[in-house]
């Protein structure tokens, strides 16, 4: 079948506006982006060890990128795209209500996780990809020095 033409119309009110879209964004990772990576390599080169895609709280159905757990301090590399950034998001052209949608319910739960890990005294950190791994890895392994001094 390749090469050819797949006449699919999606059913009314679901996510894809094509089969190839569907196929598209499936593909799309949700761990070990390159941002994600680039800052594990320095953190780790610090000599500064971590929980990758890890719940930071048993209870809590969410997974932060990077977790140092006796430091309590939860790290996310937040997509452009999928997490609204105020400088680089731009909405879809198809199927936009369905998209908008989706990055303001992202947005929203990110700020949901935030407010319930600092409730439990864990300390968010999140960073948006396009910034530099070198800042984003510097202010990580402080955050760590610090809640690891302060902790008794």
């Amino acid at each position: 079948m390749r090469g050819e033409e797949i006449d699919w119309i999606p059913p009314e009110g679901t996510w894809a506006s094509s089969a190839a879209r569907r196929r598209n964004m499936q593909a799309i990772c949700s761990r070990d982006t390159k941002p994600e990576l680039r800052i594990r390599r320095l953190l780790h080169a610090q000599g500064l060890r971590y929980r990758v895609a890890a719940k930071p709280l048993p209870g809590l159905r969410r997974t932060a990128d990077i977790v140092f757990r006796p430091a309590k301090l939860a790290v996310f590399v937040d997509g452009c795209y999928w997490h609204g950034c105020p400088d680089h998001y731009v909405p879809p052209k198809t199927n936009s209500s369905y998209w908008s949608a989706k990055v303001l319910r992202n947005v929203t739960r990110d700020r949901d996780t935030d407010t319930r890990l600092q409730a439990a005294g864990w300390t968010v950190l999140r960073f948006w990809e396009h910034e530099s791994p070198d800042s984003c890895a510097l202010t990580i392994a402080a955050a760590v020095s610090r809640n690891r001094n302060s902790r008794p």
